[in-house]
């Protein structure tokens, strides 16, 4: 495309994964026949988080971080959903706190933007009047940073309940939108998380999104929907604060109906703040 003369001076690239190394071939092309574009790139995780696949298998092995300083320095738009990516991402991988960064680093290097999802709420739409039951979703991927065996757990201690580990079935999308559509809770008690899709989800169909007080969670939920992140913190820490946890859940199921509102100023929040990509699609049209 560049050496038929299609690539023109100031076209924008879009990455929706800034692990990608087709960012360093275009950035390779671009420098060496002298046509300037703009490259931007959404940033999910990476192996600056020892929770992530890259953080646990790889770590900080010099080809895997060398990788990911040279991905962030050929992209223009480095975009991360939450703060907490952000300052996870500086401390990390630059070794540095975020304020140092802006401080050198050109305008717009580093921006935080919801991902543009906007389309969940439309696609989710014809599930809205699914009738609840007593069901409790995990939504996440079977994964040691996901702590599915805390789930699995509190599914023993709570016959009365259902329990769904999405992963365990081989669920269409339909079939999975409605699982959340017919779920009173949504459960998550993840060691990592850049953002969190399926508990949103889960909330713009009125489930309770009920998550740790801790990663981008923190940021994203009101007081409402997150518990103490000891209570999850690992499976020792479960086991001492695991009452409590199964006394929220019952009293958070038993409650549900009460809960609606506060689900309802939730979701529009989230769809707003994390699930709304405004200042990305405002630097696409510069």
């Amino acid at each position: 495309l560049f050496c038929a003369g299609t690539v023109k001076p100031g076209d924008h690239f879009l990455f929706t994964d800034a692990w990608h190394p087709g960012i360093i071939n275009l950035k390779y092309m671009s420098e060496l026949l002298n046509t300037p574009v703009k490259i931007h790139a959404l940033w999910h995780a990476g192996s600056y988080d020892p929770h992530d696949f890259l953080g646990r298998l790889i770590g900080d092995a010099p080809w895997v971080r060398h990788a990911e300083h040279s991905f962030f320095h050929a992209i223009d738009h480095n975009y991360f959903a939450t703060c907490f990516h952000v300052d996870l991402f500086c401390e990390n991988l630059l070794g540095t706190e975020v304020d140092d960064v802006l401080t050198f680093a050109p305008e717009g290097k580093i921006i935080r933007t919801g991902w543009p999802m906007e389309y969940m709420a439309t696609t989710l739409l014809p599930f809205k009047d699914t009738p609840k039951r007593n069901l409790i979703l995990f939504p996440h991927r079977i994964a040691p940073e996901k702590q599915v065996g805390i789930f699995r757990d509190l599914a023993y201690r709570m016959p009365e309940f259902e329990f769904v580990v999405c992963q365990d079935k081989q669920l269409t999308k339909e079939e999975y939108h409605t699982l959340l559509a017919e779920s009173k809770i949504v459960f998550s008690c993840s060691l990592q998380e850049t953002l969190g899709i399926g508990c949103y989800e889960g909330a713009l169909l009125a489930s309770v999104p009920m998550v740790p007080d801790r990663l981008s969670y923190k940021e994203m939920y009101t007081s409402d929907f997150k518990y103490p992140s000891e209570w999850t913190e690992n499976w020792n820490s479960y086991l001492e604060y695991r009452h409590l946890l199964v006394e929220h859940i019952r009293f958070m199921m038993n409650n549900h109906a009460g809960l609606l509102e506060h689900i309802k100023r939730q979701t529009q929040s989230l769809s707003d703040c994390f699930f709304s990509a405004g200042a990305l699609l405002i630097n696409l049209g510069d």
